[in-house]
């Protein structure tokens, strides 16, 4: 089997256990190899034959085996800001939920005790922006969605997130 082989055998695995978004030193260790400058360098070389695709710094899938559209941008933001605590807010819940008219597309607003930051991806903008409360203060304004497998905010923390961030409040419905 060859190093290729390898890499999109560790892929399809991984998409049938619900995952298919890998950071790099991760496939290393699916692979059983070193993650090393070289190892990256045989990842950038199966990006340019279209092997894999680079989702963000770091961060892949697999060409063949995709994950599912539906909840990949929820996976790269785990990717992304993994071991902290990352919770769907501001505009894009505020429109999930309908307390705004606007709808978001292509665009996740999502909030973050790790470092804010704009990744341009395949499956559209994700918008960090950290914040200083405590996850005492903001636990109990927060649910689990399920289907997406993330923390959403509840209205009132979503419009508190946005008068803290000093966004448009202008577009709230009531």
């Amino acid at each position: 089997m060859t190093k290729t082989e390898k890499l999109l055998s560790a892929f399809a695995s991984s998409v049938k256990a619900g995952g298919g978004i890998h950071t790099a030193p991760e496939l290393a260790f699916m692979m059983g190899e070193p993650f090393t400058p070289a190892f990256t360098k045989f990842l950038t070389d199966c990006v340019k034959k279209g092997v894999v695709r680079r989702l963000a710094q770091g961060i892949f899938e697999s060409t063949l085996t995709p994950p599912d559209p539906s909840t990949a941008i929820y996976k790269i933001v785990k990717k992304l800001r993994g071991g902290v605590l990352n919770y769907i807010s501001l505009e894009s819940q505020l429109s999930y939920t309908g307390d705004i008219s606007q709808v978001v597309i292509d665009r996740l607003t999502v909030v973050t005790k790790g470092r804010s930051g704009v990744f341009s991806t395949p499956y559209g903008v994700i918008e960090l922006t950290h914040t200083e409360k405590p996850i005492a203060r903001i636990e109990p304004n927060l649910y689990f969605d399920a289907n997406i497998n993330m923390y959403r905010a509840r209205t009132q923390q979503a419009i508190a997130d946005l008068k803290d961030c000093k966004r448009n409040l202008s577009m709230l419905e009531s």
